[in-house]
């Protein structure tokens, strides 16, 4: 069984194929390919919904076809098209979804609509070989700390305001930083050149965390701080990285004690910067536990985390009818019933 997977809710344009060899027991899952062109705004910029829609329409086709060929089957070996329902931006989204409902009338083939949120754990999931772990969602677009119970992902805590992704790709804005390969990758290295803390606002409220006001802060008093000469670029990306990622450890510790896990999975883009594992993985030993998490090819939005995830809602029999494969910017990660997990 086969599942092509576009993803297309942000700024990265995702193609994947996975192959799930049902013969075995549990079925033996096999990346075919893996391929994304991502959008690049201007420094100091960040993408708009039209502008981002445009690239998609621009690459999917040519990325499609190089997917295919990498993995090098014909429309006839695939057994199921999936693609992002939600959440997201409403322009990228729906540029993907028309191509995915294309394909399907073209090649005869099922929809199914994936949940952004839920293909990033399920890939996690399946790169990690974590069991059952506490989810850390981090992006550009979402925070949120996750732990699944009776067929659903429940949501124990999520930011209030602007996910912690956003808050990064804002201060690298004010600081003029290149969008490419991404605004946070770039606040992360410079973050390893700095050493002098700021104390900035630090807002956790019960699990829930608050990004907008640590945001302000610094946009506003960064500017002064850096004339002054006493604070560098690289102390207040240092600062800043400190203070969020303290603030996201402290509602997953406390999310495993409720739960009684020993196992963290961080997904999303801002999953892959390494001092975010770092601060988890002293954290999570400290409590006899253990961090899972992965490289950019998994953490950062690709197509094959929604090809995993929708070939596992296929197997239970789930399909989308095409009258119902419209997008939705709101998506929570609760809404999805997880059929295929005890």
């Amino acid at each position: 069984m086969i599942a092509l997977g576009l993803e297309g809710s942000a700024n990265k344009l995702g193609v994947g194929l996975i192959r799930h060899d049902m013969s075995t027991t549990p079925p033996t899952v096999t990346i075919l390919s893996n391929l994304r062109h991502t959008y690049h705004p201007p420094p100091g910029e960040g993408f708009l919904p039209k502008d981002t829609a445009l690239h998609h329409r621009s690459h999917i086709l040519e990325l499609v076809k190089n997917a295919m060929a990498e993995a090098n089957i014909t429309p006839k070996d695939i057994s199921v098209i999936c693609f992002t329902k939600g959440p997201g931006m409403g322009g990228p989204l729906t540029s993907v979804a028309v191509v995915a409902r294309t394909l399907a009338l073209m090649w005869k083939k099922e929809l199914v609509g994936v949940n952004h949120c839920v293909g990033h754990i399920e890939m996690g999931r399946q790169i990690t070989g974590a069991e059952n772990p506490v989810v850390l969602y981090v992006s550009g677009g979402n925070t949120q700390v996750i732990a699944y119970a009776e067929k659903r992902y429940r949501i124990f805590g999520e930011a209030l305001d602007i996910a912690v992704g956003n808050c990064l790709d804002r201060f690298a804005r004010v600081l003029n930083l290149p969008n490419d390969p991404a605004p946070g990758y770039n606040i992360e290295q410079l973050a390893k050149k700095g050493s002098k803390l700021l104390d900035l606002p630090y807002t956790v409220k019960g699990m829930d965390v608050s990004f907008s006001g640590v945001l302000t802060y610094i946009e506003t008093n960064a500017p002064a701080l850096i004339a002054s000469g006493e604070y560098t670029e690289a102390d207040l990306c240092f600062s800043l990285q400190e203070t969020v990622f303290a603030m996201l450890v402290e509602t997953t510790e406390r999310a495993m004690a409720h739960i009684g896990s020993k196992e963290v999975l961080i997904v999303g883009g801002v999953g892959c910067n390494m001092r975010l594992q770092e601060m988890m993985a002293q954290m999570a030993g400290q409590r006899g536990g253990k961090v899972f998490a992965t490289d950019e090819r998994f953490c950062i939005d690709n197509g094959i985390m929604i090809a995993q995830a929708g070939i596992l809602a296929y197997q239970t029999g789930y399909t989308t009818p095409l009258e119902k494969t419209w997008c939705t910017q709101r998506f929570r990660t609760d809404e999805v019933f997880v059929a295929w997990r005890e």
